[in-house]
C-alpha cells in the first residue's frame, strides 16, 4: 500500500481527492492530510510517505497588485519549501497541482499543443510556472516530480467562474448560441488521474481535461435544464461576439477558445470516470 500526504486539507481539490481515494482506492492508497495555513506543517513528519500531493495554494486569478507578493510566497516559495522537506524526508514522489494558466489565457493561447511554450500573462500563472522551475531543480532519480496543469476545475462545492455561470444559467431566459471550445475537468476525473499518478509513481507534466471540449452555450443550456430552466439559444449577437471576443476580457472569458489538444491529455489508463452530462448533473444536484 502506498502512503500519500495531501497538503491543503481544507481545499476543494484536497478534500475531494481524499474522499475519492478513500472510496475507490482504500486497499491501495492510505491518505493523510495536513493544513498549511499556520506553519504547523513544518513540525509534521514527512517520513514514511511515498508521495506528497501538494494542492495547497492560491487558486484564482486576481488583478489586485497588492496580492502579487502573496501569490509568489504561497504558490512558489511555499511549494519549494514543502518539496525540499519532502526530499530530505525520503519521499520519492512530489505531485504539484499547477494550472493551465501557465500558458496565459484565451487571448494569446487558443489551442495548446506539445509545441506551445508556457507564457503566463499574470502573476498567478507566473507564480505556478516559477514553482515548476524550482521543483525541476530538486528532481533527480530519487525524487521524481509530477506537474499537473488542469484547466478550470468544477464540481460540487467548487468556486470560481463555473459557479458564476451556473448562477446565471438558473435564471436567464436566453443565451448566445456562439460556438467555442474550452477545456474543463470535473473534480472526479481529476481525482482519478491524481490517484493513478500516485499508484504508478509517475513523473513529468500532465495536461488533464474532460473527454470532450465544452462550449459555453452548451454548458449554460445544460445547467439550466438540470434546474428546470429552458434556456433559448439565439444567434442574434454572434457576429458582435466574434468581433469582441479577443478584445474584451469578459467576452474572452465567456466565449474565447482555450483548450488542450486532445493528444496532450492522453494517459495510459482512462481517468474519465464522468462524461460531460453526468458531471454537470453531479455538480448541480442537491
Amino acid at each position: 500500500m502506498k502512503r500519500v500526504l495531501i497538503t491543503g486539507e481544507t481545499s476543494f481539490v484536497g478534500d475531494s481527492c481524499k474522499r475519492w481515494i478513500e472510496e475507490h482506492y482504500k486497499e491501495q492508497i492510505h491518505v493523510d492530510t495536513v493544513g498549511m495555513r499556520d506553519g504547523a506543517w513544518r513540525q509534521r513528519s514527512f517520513e514514511g510517505y511515498d508521495a506528497i500531493l501538494h494542492v495547497a495554494g492560491i487558486a484564482h486569478v486576481s488583478t489586485d497588485k497588492s496580492m502579487e507578493d502573496l501569490y509568489y510566497k504561497v504558490n512558489t516559495e511555499l511549494t519549494a519549501e514543502v518539496a525540499a522537506k519532502a526530499k530530505r524526508s525520503g519521499v520519492k514522489q512530489f505531485i504539484f497541482l499547477s494550472s493551465m494558466i501557465v500558458y496565459g489565457d484565451a487571448t494569446n493561447a487558443k489551442l495548446i499543443t506539445r509545441d506551445t511554450v508556457p507564457n503566463p500573462t499574470n502573476f498567478y500563472g507566473d507564480s505556478k510556472l516559477q514553482a515548476e522551475n524550482k521543483l525541476a531543480e530538486l528532481a533527480d532519480e530519487t525524487f521524481v516530480v509530477a506537474n499537473v496543469r488542469p484547466p478550470m476545475i468544477y464540481g460540487k462545492g467548487s468556486k470560481g467562474n463555473y459557479v458564476k455561470l451556473a448562477g446565471l444559467a438558473r435564471k436567464i431566459p436566453f443565451f448566445p448560441s456562439y460556438q467555442n471550445k474550452r477545456s474543463m475537468i470535473h473534480i472526479d476525473n481529476l481525482s482519478e488521474l491524481l490517484a493513478l499518478i500516485v499508484l504508478n509513481g509517475d513523473s513529468g507534466t500532465f495536461h488533464p481535461q474532460n473527454a470532450d471540449y465544452v462550449c459555453t452555450s452548451d454548458l449554460v443550456s445544460m445547467i439550466g435544464a438540470v434546474h428546470g430552466n429552458r434556456v433559448r439559444r439565439l444567434g442574434l449577437f454572434n457576429g458582435v461576439i466574434g468581433k469582441l471576443v479577443d478584445r474584451n476580457v469578459t467576452m474572452n472569458k465567456l466565449f474565447g477558445d482555450f483548450a488542450y489538444a486532445k493528444e496532450l491529455s492522453v494517459y495510459p489508463q482512462d481517468y474519465h470516470v464522468r462524461d460531460f452530462f453526468d458531471s454537470v448533473v453531479a455538480t448541480e444536484k442537491n
